[in-house]
């Protein structure tokens, strides 16, 4: 695989190909320690936002790289920071709110205070009191402020890593994936529409398993089976970049069809009505027919479209058997209200009660609670064959394979 980083042996062996995937890595303490520092804080771009959430100077969101909590703000330049959320003293985290307004920070633990864009301003008695005690003359507080991420914002997405060897952001997606960022990330000014948290008690991994696995959709979500929205027997594809660290499941709506295909699948629902049928209502508005397009970008978000619906799901590690998941829902600033309303109704679809991913959130509790019962044992992820390729057809795991593949070479197995 092309892209992989230089990398340093690990201590457990992974017993065979990436097609087989050993259940000790999704609960080992040691392992999920290294993910930490070789995938999240390593050279790889984290998702922490949209630049529409925070519009006005002084606006700030907090969030997480990995388990490292970090701001994202719009400081007094207009200009867009992602700093980390711990005081360069003692490392109190200062900000607790998920949302505000600010004209500077400022430590509740002693005082000391940042500007918007993490330059230290101020520290309580620097020079001491009666010229007693105070820091010493060589500190210097322009190297003391609060450490910055490099930040990208592409298409009103703001991206940071905190490597200074990681390439710029398209160079990361590759073309294939950039083309389908671009579709829906289109450069049109974004708006958000509302947003769903969630704690999922299963490793990060499977999430980004989750919606990287093409296999499923039309045999677990009855939704998805019953009313057309993706099943098998309908125009899809299976894409991933060339690291196999990035995919995307695309397909084309179909119909509530009793056919071969669909009645052979037991969350068919052939009795199974909408009492509201424009929660599938799809409005075509962009230049490729497909109505789903579900992005993994490796390794801490999804980007959804799903007919109508938009959103971006974000990856925040708790531990090896634990992850929150934030959805952010949004729109176009210049869709009609026709538009966001479609948008909003479709939204029912996801979250963590959603008609189809209350699904996800529990099926993927039930694989931890197994691999974390039985670490001798290995997943198999071998529909479609044990090749990493883009394909035209959903019965397949490549796009698995591909994130594993990369993920041996990084973490040194």
């Amino acid at each position: 695989m092309d892209g992989a980083m230089p990398v340093s042996e690990s201590p457990r062996p992974w017993p065979q190909a990436a097609s087989r995937v050993p259940y000790w890595i999704y609960s080992d303490p040691d392992i999920y320690s290294s993910e930490m520092e070789k995938i999240f804080y390593g050279p790889h771009w984290c998702y922490v936002g949209l630049e529409c959430e925070i519009p006005e100077v002084g606006n700030y969101k907090t969030t997480s790289v990995g388990e490292r909590a970090v701001i994202m703000v719009r400081a007094d330049d207009g200009e867009v920071y992602v700093v980390e959320n711990r005081c360069a003293h003692r490392g109190a985290q200062f900000c607790r709110d998920k949302f505000g307004q600010a004209k500077e920070f400022a430590c509740p633990y002693h005082q000391w205070v940042y500007a918007l864009d993490g330059e230290l301003m101020g520290v309580p008695f620097r020079r001491g009191v009666k010229r007693k005690g105070g820091m010493p003359k060589e500190f210097d507080p322009k190297a003391n402020g609060l450490k910055r991420l490099r930040v990208e914002i592409v298409n009103g997405v703001v991206w940071a890593t905190f490597s200074e060897e990681t390439p710029d952001f398209r160079s990361y997606l590759g073309e294939r994936m950039w083309a389908h960022y671009t579709r829906v990330y289109d450069g049109r000014p974004l708006k958000v529409l509302g947003y769903n948290r969630q704690h999922i008690p299963a490793n990060w991994k499977l999430m980004m398993e989750n919606i990287k696995d093409s296999y499923h959709p039309g045999l677990l979500h009855v939704f998805f089976s019953t009313f057309g929205l993706f099943r098998a027997d309908q125009e899809s594809a299976t894409e991933v970049d060339e690291t196999g660290r990035h995919g995307i499941l695309i397909s084309r709506k179909g119909e509530k069809e009793a056919n071969d295909v669909s009645t052979s699948i037991r969350s068919f629902d052939a009795d199974l009505e909408l009492a509201d049928p424009r929660i599938i209502d799809y409005h075509h508005e962009w230049p490729t027919p497909q109505t789903v397009g579900m992005i993994t970008i490796f390794p801490s978000v999804i980007l959804q479209q799903q007919t109508n619906s938009l959103s971006t799901r974000q990856i925040l590690p708790k531990g090896p058997g634990g992850f929150d998941f934030i959805w952010t829902h949004w729109g176009y600033k210049d869709d009609d209200e026709a538009m966001t309303q479609r948008r909003l109704r479709q939204a029912n679809l996801f979250g963590p009660a959603g008609l189809v991913s209350a699904d996800d959130g529990e099926i993927i509790e039930f694989s931890q609670q197994a691999f974390e019962a039985y670490q001798n044992r290995e997943t198999m992820i071998e529909m479609g064959g044990h090749d990493v390729e883009c394909t035209d057809y959903m019965i397949t795991e490549t796009a698995i394979r591909g994130m594993y593949a990369y993920y041996r070479q990084v973490m040194g197995f």
